[in-house]
């Protein structure tokens, strides 16, 4: 199929090729926390702790945030059709690996895989739609791609919760596999291109400097949790994280074509919005892994019912996601975000005082606050972001917003493990002298420090909050930038080379 030329795109039918997309990444971020309720199942199957289980869920938006960089080269380099199949295909072999995975390494390798595939899925969705839709009708678009974005994620423990209380496990990968089939299917028929392909090399030293610096930084902070912050492992890793990203960073300023054009960030809103969503994204995952722990590892619950109490939330997230788009077309970000961050910080300080009798009732209308905070905030702050830039830049600040937002995902959940398991070591020592006078034995003991150590957590998702409030006081609303003479430049310079 040919491509068509960007005049031509308010020409096509954008009805088909949304569907077919958002309904790929909806399959795709729906894995990010299909296993946020199977962990206390699967720690018992393969006998592994919650540090080495978080990994099924941190390693999944960990090969994502590596590899989104990648993806504004290969959305210049490869059409998208073809782009949007190869990546259909990747997950749909990750998800095969997992299903018939007998071990532990052979299923976070199958989760791996899987993320490669879904890494290239988000961002290229994001890119189609600034391609096709004017600025102003772009948060409505953006609404409809929540539903995968959000909602998917949302429902994912409900459904996850279902299949470990009457399933194997295994079933949540078989039952992808015909649906990820149907996307590919429907990708061969109604699919078409909507950018132009560009001929232009890979920086293979840019690639292997990124996947050192996130890697690292997720490395060292997951294993803090065990070893401490004060670690040499824990340290040295962390170290090399920051300097490969340096050392990224300054070659992608130097370069005159960048795999990554950070000059993005010249642009004041979409700076301010990224960093903004850094926060929301690492609030956003908290009660995702720290809530089911609580419900089924303290408090007893079953799997079905864990992931029943976030079906709520969840549906008003859906029903929600379409209607902030429209308003955010109408009125901007910078209410909206705010409403939806003191909306969150209220509910999540709800889960600062978890006892062993928390009634479920309270959790639910909780966990629901937070939903519908997170609804009103998520997809308005990227778009207001990517608003901004030229069109040139679309490909980069898509890469750059996903690629950030995965990163914070992966590292939000890594530390809030992290303090979990830290805080809960300390309360444990601080109990075990009183413990006897108290009538207390190990098992309570263990219970009530773990409970502690959550609450912990969650008071540090509060903190995380009220930076990400403080900072959308300054969001404004700004008309699309037009282009710069350097990046005009750069364009035409690689089209010429085509």
């Amino acid at each position: 199929m040919s491509n068509i030329p960007k005049s031509d795109t308010i020409s096509i039918k954008k009805g088909p090729i949304m569907f077919i997309m958002i309904l790929g990444a909806f399959l795709a971020t729906l894995n990010q926390t299909l296993m946020s309720v199977a962990t206390p199942e699967l720690m018992v199957e393969f006998k592994i702790t919650a540090a080495t289980a978080q990994w099924l869920t941190t390693g999944y938006m960990l090969v994502n945030g590596v590899l989104i960089p990648i993806t504004a080269y290969l959305m210049q380099r490869f059409t998208t059709r073809e782009l949007f199949q190869a990546s259909m295909f990747i997950f749909l072999g990750g998800t095969i690996v997992s299903a018939v995975a007998t071990g532990f390494p052979l299923l976070l390798t199958g989760r791996m895989i899987q993320a490669a595939g879904a890494g290239i899925i988000m961002p290229l969705l994001t890119n189609v739609i600034l391609t096709i839709f004017p600025p102003e009708k772009r948060g409505a678009a953006m609404g409809m791609v929540g539903l995968a974005i959000i909602f998917a994620p949302a429902i994912g423990p409900t459904i996850a919760g279902y299949i470990i209380e009457n399933y194997k496990w295994e079933t949540m990968f078989y039952g992808m596999i015909p649906f990820t089939i149907i996307v590919i299917v429907l990708g061969f028929i109604y699919l078409r291109n909507v950018s132009d392909r560009i001929k232009t090399k890979l920086d293979f030293l840019s690639v292997i400097l990124s996947t050192i610096g996130f890697g690292s930084l997720l490395y060292g902070f997951s294993r803090a949790g065990s070893l401490g912050w004060s670690d040499k492992e824990v340290l040295s890793t962390i170290a090399v994280g920051i300097l490969a990203l340096a050392l990224f960073a300054w070659k992608a300023l130097k370069s005159q074509k960048p795999l990554l054009d950070l000059r993005a960030f010249k642009y004041n809103m979409f700076s301010l919005t990224t960093i903004i969503n850094i926060a929301v994204t690492m609030v956003m995952y908290a009660d995702m892994m720290l809530l089911p722990l609580y419900l089924q590892n303290v408090r007893g619950y079953t799997a079905i019912e864990s992931g029943l109490l976030l079906l709520p939330g969840a549906l008003i997230m859906g029903f929600l996601m379409p209607v902030t788009g429209k308003l955010f077309d109408r009125f901007g970000a910078k209410w909206l975000t705010i409403i939806g961050m003191i909306i969150t910080i209220v509910t999540t300080l709800g889960f600062t005082d978890l006892t062993d009798s928390t009634s479920f009732l309270y959790l639910v209308l909780m966990s629901t606050g937070r939903r519908i905070g997170m609804a009103l905030m998520m997809m308005p702050l990227q778009t207001a972001g990517l608003n901004q830039l030229p069109q040139s830049l679309n490909a980069h600040g898509t890469a750059i917003s996903n690629t950030i937002r995965q990163v914070a995902g992966a590292v939000g959940t890594s530390l809030l493990v992290t303090v979990m398991s830290d805080r809960t070591k300390t309360h444990l020592q601080d109990m075990i002298p009183t413990a006897a006078a108290k009538g207390l034995n190990q098992a309570q003991l263990i219970k009530e420090a773990t409970i502690q150590g959550i609450n912990d957590a969650y008071l540090v998702i509060v903190g995380i909050g009220i930076i990400g409030l403080l900072l959308s006081l300054f969001i404004k609303k700004v008309k699309q930038a037009t282009e710069t003479e350097p990046t005009t430049i750069k364009v035409k310079n690689k089209l010429e080379t085509n």
